[in-house]
């Protein structure tokens, strides 16, 4: 299944390394600190005394709001881009917590190793989100769930005509002001464009085999929560 910009997202965690300094700043400001409110909901689907693997974890915003709002044993997050990873563990100094650099399509841990999985805005970057997917499915115990955030397009046409124009347009400029790199977010819109959502991405995670699946659309449309569960 061929989602196309592979070869932008081959490299885009090259990207998220030099924008470390300013990622959070940048997502409080483009999101209007939305963003905290969909993490802190993502965590609530966490279960009590799960053990956790959060990819593409960034600076630990999804592993912080877990911790707030679950009582877990462990929290695993993993991402590619080691400046966001250095921020996470300067952010977030709690024992339950590990940071790793490892690649989402192909995680270094063994079957069946989590009672959860999460990705915040990380499955529409990878280079195969189906692979991702599979690779989440094969660590997560029985019974395990998969709780994902990601971009979506609103179906109401006047929210997502401005929602829209806000991506083409605004974000990328604001985006490059603040970061100082002009291709920062110049793709994120084209990727959310035609990238699945809804039942499309539920039909997505049925494939690989989740079970349970269902998901949560936040403010207007503009991203999903989805949850799935794995059945043996």
């Amino acid at each position: 299944m061929d989602f196309g910009f592979k070869e932008e997202k081959r490299d885009v965690w090259k990207l998220f390394n030099k924008i470390a300094p300013y990622y959070d700043l940048i997502n409080r400001i483009l999101s209007f600190g939305i963003d905290r409110l969909w993490r802190k909901r993502i965590a609530r689907f966490v279960r009590n005394g799960d053990s956790v693997l959060d990819i593409a974890t960034g600076t630990g915003d999804v592993v912080s709001s877990i911790l707030k709002e679950r009582q877990v044993n462990l929290v695993i997050g993993v991402d590619r881009a080691e400046n966001m990873l250095s921020k996470a563990r300067k952010k977030i100094k709690d024992r339950r917590t590990i940071f790793l650099m490892a690649d989402g399509m192909r995680l270094p841990f063994k079957d069946r190793s989590f009672d959860a999985v999460t990705i915040s805005f990380g499955i529409r970057n990878m280079t195969d989100p189906m692979l991702c997917l599979s690779e989440c499915y094969r660590v997560l115990k029985e019974k395990g769930r998969i709780i994902i955030l990601e971009f979506s397009l609103p179906e109401d046409h006047v929210v997502r005509f401005i929602y829209l124009f806000y991506l083409r347009r605004i974000l990328p400029f604001i985006g490059r002001l603040l970061s100082g790199d002009r291709h920062a977010y110049s793709y994120l819109n084209r990727t959310i464009e035609v990238f699945p959502y809804g039942d499309s991405f539920l039909d997505m995670l049925k494939k690989i085999g989740f079970k349970k699946t269902s998901y949560f659309s936040q403010t207007f449309g503009v991203c999903m929560i989805y949850v799935g569960e794995k059945w043996i």
